[in-house]
């Protein structure tokens, strides 16, 4: 068997289509199927049963499927063994980002990278963490920016800054006139969260649930936008949590609305993540080197209180 049909069968898995699976592969659909059928041939066993809709792996199938992975990625790593001993730093670099940071910190650092770093090729997606866990582990990530620590048995962390909750709270609330709140003074009840799967509104979650406040899990209004949830604050709705680099670029108005915690400030950690298999270690020290150059001058906060971005049962 060769790499390549490892691939195939990886595509197959992945898709549970052999059509799909070729379009992947930018192969043709008997070109795929006949290589997989060599295997099976090979093995003298059924990778896939081809009976059921959407295709399914075999109990065997499912043994092969994840030393094919453990193979296929090996396999990746010997170019990437041959660019770090020349300490080449350059090639294809595939990045997740969550959503509520990419916003505010991509375009703090993108530019000087690129200039930096030419001869490197940064694909970057916005991802939720379930879908950034499920990709690096998957091989399809090479790296993620993401709220830690995210307790993953094949991701190493390593955290690039920490990010107080703000809170914002319109004219004519209660809270107002406090120059600086304390978690206690949150009511969960009034709160505006973002929509489900996002890891900042399982944070607030948390740390409200850190507070003596009784907690139900009512929500009247849930968004996809830290924007829509200003709006809908400034009507009279409740308040909100933001995360400290998007307050920076609010209006002067709306800074106006801005109350911090007291210290220790509960805050989020903010992580360059990768496998710990990852080889592509020089590329991800000057994507963290980088990083760490532009959010010194913009955020720093040592007295925090770290927050985990995994919702508590």
């Amino acid at each position: 068997m060769t790499i390549t049909q490892l691939k195939y069968v990886l595509a197959v898995a992945e898709h549970k289509n052999f059509t799909l699976a070729a379009e992947k592969c930018f192969v043709t659909q008997p070109t795929l199927s006949m290589q997989i059928q060599k295997i099976e041939e090979e093995l003298n066993i059924q990778i896939f049963d081809r009976t059921k809709k959407p295709i399914q792996l075999t109990d065997i199938g499912q043994k092969i499927v994840t030393q094919a992975k453990n193979i296929v990625n090996e396999a990746d790593r010997i170019q990437d063994i041959v660019e770090q001993q020349k300490g080449f730093i350059g090639g294809e670099f595939r990045l997740g980002i969550i959503p509520t940071i990419m916003p505010t910190l991509l375009p703090m650092f993108l530019k000087n990278f690129i200039k930096k770093y030419p001869k490197i090729r940064l694909i970057i997606e916005e991802l939720n963490t379930a879908d950034i866990i499920s990709k690096l582990n998957n091989g399809h990530l090479d790296a993620a920016i993401a709220a830690t620590p995210l307790l993953e048995e094949k991701i190493k962390e390593i955290p690039l800054y920490y990010e107080p909750f703000v809170a914002y709270i319109p004219e004519g609330h209660q809270h107002f006139s406090k120059k600086e709140i304390e978690v206690s003074d949150l009511n969960l009840d009034e709160i505006l969260l973002l929509q489900d799967g996002h890891c900042f509104r399982d944070g607030i979650l948390n740390l409200c649930k850190n507070s003596n406040s009784n907690e139900v899990n009512h929500f009247t209004i849930e968004s996809g936008s830290f924007e829509t949830l200003i709006k809908l604050a400034d009507e009279g709705f409740g308040t909100t949590l933001l995360p400290y680099l998007h307050t920076l670029d609010l209006k002067e108005s709306d800074k106006l609305k801005l109350r911090h915690f007291i210290e220790p400030k509960p805050a989020r950690e903010i992580s360059l993540i990768y496998p710990k298999n990852e080889l592509k270690i020089q590329i991800i020290d000057a994507l963290r080197n980088t990083i760490a150059g532009v959010i010194k001058g913009a955020i720093v906060f040592q007295n925090v209180e770290i927050i985990s971005p995994i919702q508590k049962k």
